[in-house]
């Protein structure tokens, strides 16, 4: 919490593009400077001179490409006076907490408003998985229908009925995919995490192993944070454990799963469908992967709108606000939430 009789200094870094009234609103009570630093170590000196007395600092996903990730090297670089990270988005593997953690700084990322757009998007790959949308898209712009018969030759697909949805992750955003999917006809919802949920979160659905929730599983969603626990989760093991068929849908992070193993397992057929919105090596996507019939592909666009943009970047003057009048930001990051800071 800010108590002196100088203004916040805040550290804008990365463009904002629709929030504009918001950020007005935190310039109000903040002084808000935009970074222009063109490359990490010119960022490093900026440090030591024009941005040596910021308080807050707020990033995007983009912003990456001016000052690198955020980790133990670019912590030693920040001023003492920096009291809090905000991070436009809810994936935050560009940041290292632990370094930030021992300084001092809060970090925050946003949870509701990705909820609803990534959820959309996870639920339009489910149903072109399985549904072979893809394919039947592709062959009709390759002008192969009707030369090859009905729906220009895709194989044929399966629909919701009978089915069993499991949810890797039932954070917000995998309550979100549950909750848009219950209209669709689906039979039976399971779901692993950590720890169980209340049964008002679950709404139904039924907690399972790990284990339990490959075998079960005839649509699985990822929906887990990036970090060295889940890195390369879904591997040759876990697709074993997998229904033959099984459809793969992945909103999370790319590195989540072993990209060449699921290429195998694709073309053995053991991995029905894939329909992703990210990718381990983003924007690099192997073209024999992306190309597969049996594969819904995205360039990572599961908040690429007007409203969810807007949404993200007031949630991060939301968490500045937050900080600067109470000394906690809104939505502390998981690894920071049992810390005490002074």
């Amino acid at each position: 919490m800010t108590t002196s009789t100088t203004r916040p200094k805040v550290l804008q870094l990365g463009e904002v593009f629709f929030a504009q009234k918001k950020w007005e609103e935190l310039a109000k009570t903040a002084e808000v400077v935009e970074c222009t630093s063109s490359n990490r170590e010119e960022f490093f000196k900026d440090l030591k001179s024009k941005y040596s007395d910021i308080t807050n600092i707020a990033r995007t996903f983009q912003s990456i490409e001016q000052t690198g990730r955020f980790d133990a090297e670019l912590a030693s670089h920040l001023p003492e006076s920096v009291k809090s990270i905000s991070h436009c988005g809810a994936g935050y593997d560009q940041i290292d907490v632990d370094p930030f953690t021992e300084k001092g700084i809060q970090i925050s990322n946003v949870t509701e408003p990705v909820e609803g757009p990534t959820a959309l998007t996870a639920v339009f790959l489910c149903l072109s998985a399985m549904r072979n949308f893809q394919e039947g898209h592709d062959n009709l712009v390759r002008g192969e229908w009707p030369a090859k018969g009905k729906a220009g030759g895709a194989k044929l697909g399966h629909e919701p009925e009978g089915k069993t949805v499991g949810i890797l992750g039932m954070g917000g955003i995998g309550r979100a995919i549950k909750e848009r999917l219950l209209g669709f006809g689906f039979e039976k919802y399971i779901y692993h995490n950590r720890s169980k949920l209340s049964n008002e979160l679950a709404a139904g659905s039924e907690y399972v192993s790990y284990d339990e929730l490959l075998a079960q599983s005839d649509v699985l969603f990822i929906s887990v944070p990036l970090n060295k626990n889940t890195h390369h989760l879904i591997n040759a093991d876990a697709f074993a454990k997998m229904k033959e068929g099984v459809v793969v849908i992945n909103t999370a992070r790319g590195p989540v799963i072993d990209e060449k193993q699921l290429y195998k397992e694709l073309k053995s057929g053991k991995v029905g469908a894939f329909g992703s919105d990210v990718f381990e090596f983003e924007p690099e996507v192997p073209a024999e992967l992306a190309q597969l019939p049996n594969v819904i592909s995205l360039p990572h666009m599961g908040t690429h709108s007007s409203e969810a943009i807007r949404n993200l970047e007031e949630w991060v003057v939301e968490n500045i606000l937050a900080y600067i009048s109470t000394g906690k930001v809104k939505t502390i990051v998981p690894e920071q939430a049992k810390v005490e800071f002074n």
